[in-house]
């Protein structure tokens, strides 16, 4: 449990140009109709109908960047209070430096600010939030800030055009569909230590790993292969293992949680979480039917876009509950 944390502004960015899923399924139709495969009830499936690509040339550190100084700005608090930036982004433009290092450099922040990148796939974000709050809480340091930018483009077009090789089989089809679903956007959180602002108290988290299950979802920069069904079912029931930690630790149930933000997959991984949970899908929000699937960014962007559409009220227990594949699974409960 947390006792000094407060989450204190959140700051995000959003690509300009919009992708249809209807477009995509189009680009598919030699292969959909060779494997007599229906690629547009399989995308509806997902509920995801768009998502969003930058400008060609845009850079991860250029975004997240962006992200961060609205989040900082945003905060009102004096950068050199900052005593750590953890970037998340699975997307990166060069394999060193590190983003965190060039986001750092960025912005001028103070040398005695700690920089560097974590990664856990979707779920690096919350970790990072994790990372961040426990140094504020053990007073190694008063603020810092937990950054993520991604850029599907690059996966998400190789995807389509190896999806028309005459080689493709049904199986291949099935692997690399996932992939279509990703989106972009940057996002970054300030927090602080309650000395310097008590916005939105972080009241714990909670976490637990399934690495049996490591295998299902392998990505590289051009290509990621999911196993999609097994996935879900592995991912379920890590998550319910994760939720009652969650009810042991933060006396959480299913009627005393007021919003509940979650990792965008689709559609289908919403519902069948939420009836696992015994929750009214009225006490969320979603995002992945406009923006894909962002990976780490999914939970703090959909949480952003919450705040400004006055979903997220006053005295509310906000539950965050994200899921990456490896696996893992993070809970988190901030008192807002």
């Amino acid at each position: 449990m947390l006792r000094h944390v407060f989450l204190e502004s959140i700051g995000y960015e959003l690509p300009p140009y919009v992708v249809t899923s209807d477009s995509i399924v189009d680009h598919l139709e030699p292969t959909s109709r060779r494997l007599g495969i229906d690629a547009g009830l399989v995308m509806a499936a997902t509920g995801v109908e768009e998502r969003r690509f930058w400008a060609p040339g845009t850079t991860i550190v250029e975004v997240a960047t962006t992200a961060a100084k609205k989040a900082i700005d945003s905060s009102g608090l004096d950068p050199n209070d900052i005593g750590a930036l953890v970037n998340t982004s699975v997307c990166k433009d060069y394999l060193e430096p590190s983003v965190a290092s060039m986001v750092h450099g960025e912005l001028g922040l103070p040398e005695g600010c700690l920089n560097l990148d974590i990664g856990n796939a979707c779920l690096g974000f919350l970790n990072g939030i994790a990372l961040v709050a426990d140094m504020i809480e053990l007073g190694r340091i008063k603020a810092g800030v937990v950054v993520d930018a991604e850029s599907s483009r690059g996966v998400v077009e190789a995807t389509m055009d190896r999806l028309l090789r005459p080689d493709v089989n049904s199986e291949k089809f099935r692997l690399n569909f996932p992939t279509l679903t990703l989106g972009s956007g940057a996002v970054a959180v300030v927090l602080t230590h309650r000395d310097l602002g008590q916005k939105h108290r972080l009241v714990g988290h909670v976490s637990l790993a399934d690495t049996v299950h490591r295998n299902l979802c392998l990505g590289s920069p051009q290509e990621m292969l999911v196993h999609a069904q097994e996935l879900l079912k592995a991912g379920l029931m890590l998550a319910r293992k994760t939720w009652g930690l969650g009810q042991k630790f933060m006396g959480w149930d299913s009627s005393n949680i007021d919003f509940i933000v979650g990792h965008q997959v689709g559609s289908k991984h919403f519902t069948r979480l939420f009836d696992l949970f015994g929750l009214d899908q009225s006490r969320t929000f979603v995002t992945y039917p406009s923006l894909g699937n962002v990976g780490p960014a999914s939970i703090p962007l959909t949480l952003a876009i919450a705040i400004e559409r006055g979903l997220i009220r006053k005295g509310y227990r906000l539950a965050l509950m994200g899921i990456g594949s490896g696996l893992n699974c993070l809970m988190m409960e901030i008192e807002w």
